[in-house]
């Protein structure tokens, strides 16, 4: 194999298409179309002797030789971009539109736009804070140019800033009657933490109450210090005045949640900026 014949376009190619999940939205994602793209990925595969993706009617997803491609791919083109512009020497500038769950909004992320803003001063970002299924499709959608969300069931795409294990939190000296249905503080459908949470109770036969709605994390936080029940959220991004309750026989443990972020791929250099502040503010979170 030459390695010297796998181009940055070609690398660029196969990771818009991990990360658009589709060959269509990789090419709008290009500028380029769909033709173009399958034959830039047939060359990679033809190049490595390797099938990069699995194809169906409605997604693609990465094979085992893929998944093994995609880091590589990522830091070489990283390469490429920091070498162009320390090279040309022009700052970082455009229009970038993100969309970030409420979770990681109202906690992490004033730090890393702080951080993000003095490396990149003349670029324009506008933020959004949605649900993270909401996120997902206003980013099918073409409203958002990279997001930061939950991962849902059974969706491949995106690179993973950091897993945990989902815990309960309430207020500190929260009791709960373990008689009682256990009162939950939730994020109206469709939400990715309610979804999991009744359905960790389901599987664990407790009954359970919705105490609380509300589309805003300030709302369920505001509930929670009342001492109305208990909220299905990350222990990385605690809210201020809130504790873990330890799972027992009345509250069954939660599973194993990551938070992704999902953007249009290699060689878009303001998107690579930010998923990189991401990521360096996660490796040491």
């Amino acid at each position: 194999m030459d390695i010297t014949r796998i181009t940055p376009e070609l690398l660029g190619a196969f990771l818009a298409v991990v990360e658009a999940g589709t060959f269509t939205r990789a090419a709008r994602t290009l500028g380029t179309g769909q033709s173009t793209v399958s034959q830039q990925i047939k060359r990679l595969e033809t190049i490595t002797g390797r099938r990069l993706l699995a194809r169906d009617t409605h997604r693609v997803a990465l094979t085992v030789d893929g998944e093994v491609l995609v880091d590589h791919a990522r830091r070489i083109l990283e390469s490429y971009a920091a070498l162009d512009r320390q090279l040309s020497g022009v700052p970082l500038r455009g229009r970038l539109r993100f969309g970030a769950s409420e979770d990681f909004v109202l906690s992490a992320l004033p730090d890393v736009l702080a951080n993000f803003a003095r490396r990149h001063p003349e670029v324009d970002m506008v933020v959004t804070a949605r649900l993270s299924q909401d996120l997902y499709d206003a980013y099918d959608a073409g409203q958002l140019d990279i997001i930061l969300a939950k991962r849902r069931t059974g969706d491949p795409r995106g690179v993973t800033a950091w897993g945990e294990q989902a815990v309960w939190i309430a207020r500190p000296d929260y009791l709960h009657d373990a008689d009682a249905p256990v009162p939950l503080l939730l994020y109206p459908p469709p939400s990715v933490t309610r979804a999991m949470a009744i359905a960790t109770l389901d599987a664990s036969r407790r009954a359970w109450r919705v105490a609380f709605t509300s589309a805003s994390l300030s709302g369920l936080t505001a509930a929670a210090r009342a001492g109305l029940g208990v909220l299905p959220h990350s222990l990385r991004l605690l809210p201020t005045g809130l504790a873990r309750v330890a799972a027992d026989n009345t509250l069954p443990d939660l599973p194993h949640m990551e938070f992704v972020i999902i953007g249009p791929g290699g060689g878009t250099p303001v998107s690579d900026a930010l998923t990189k502040a991401i990521l360096q503010w996660a490796s040491v979170g």
